[in-house]
């Protein structure tokens, strides 16, 4: 009898480890989000997640900060910091961040390019080596760049202002023959809601010292690598920001209007 209770348990043990096993395989081929792009562009700045526990689920990815307080970049599992001055900055463990999104980056598909094209081109270029355009990707453009247009907004102070207004104080960063890293998802059309839909790329330098949100860029040469993800996990605020905001009033319009650049 003690011997078979003693199966019974092994046996109970290794499906749960299988079982564990299974979610760890899932969590590392899915995309994790702390809040929405629409909470976001309805002024809900303050940081809930912090960025100790943002890696818990992911070692590359883009966001923002505590106040809207520049943009982030997270690459190879070390977040970064561009703040409106423009420099790139190593985040504490303690930092928090309103919207964020993470992967762990596994590629899938890899491409080289050796050809001078701008940005719009390289989007093209992306989608034709997309096998459908019904899941999310998150893309590691890795090279040279003849140039790379980036912004930043500075710290927002309460009542905090749409970012649509947020945005019309970003300050225009050009990056001339730069060697760097694009960071960057591609959102389906349905979930325009949750995320920002089409392309959304953030930069940073091989030098770790400079990047920001992408508004335009030339390539050089660059390598492309592509990670198909089919999960997603998606964590809401527990704040009365959160809980009050209008999402219904941040369409996708909007959201595309907030990523254009608003001085040129």
């Amino acid at each position: 009898m003690i011997k078979r209770q003693y199966l019974v348990l092994i046996a109970a043990g290794l499906f749960l480890l299988a079982a564990l096993s299974l979610k760890a395989e899932e969590k590392r081929d899915g995309l994790f989000q702390t809040s929405t792009i629409g909470a976001l562009m309805a002024g809900d700045y303050d940081g809930v997640m912090s960025f100790g526990e943002l890696g818990g689920n992911g070692d590359f990815g883009l966001g923002t900060f505590n106040e809207l307080d520049g943009e982030m970049i997270a690459l190879d599992g070390i977040f970064y910091q561009v703040k409106s001055d423009g420099k790139a900055v190593i985040v504490p463990d303690s930092a928090k961040t309103p919207f964020a999104t993470v992967t762990f980056f596994e590629q899938d598909r890899t491409a080289t390019l050796n050809k001078r094209i701008d940005c719009k081109k390289l989007e093209e270029y992306l989608e034709s080596m997309f096998p459908t355009g019904n899941i999310f990707y998150a893309i590691k453009i890795d090279g040279s760049f003849g140039s790379v247009k980036t912004r930043s907004v500075p710290k927002q102070k309460k009542p905090y202002p749409p970012l649509t207004d947020a945005v019309k104080e970003e300050s225009i960063f050009e990056l001339k023959n730069v060697n760097g890293t694009l960071v960057g998802f591609w959102t389906p059309d349905y979930a325009a809601g949750i995320s920002p839909a089409g392309f959304h790329f953030h930069f940073i330098t091989d030098s770790k010292e400079a990047g920001g949100h992408v508004l335009d860029c030339t390539v050089n040469k660059v390598k492309i690598e592509l990670d198909e993800l089919r999960d997603l996990q998606l964590s809401l605020p527990d704040t009365k920001g959160f809980y009050n905001a209008d999402l219904n009033e941040s369409g996708s319009s909007e959201v595309s209007e907030s990523e254009k650049d608003n001085k040129h």
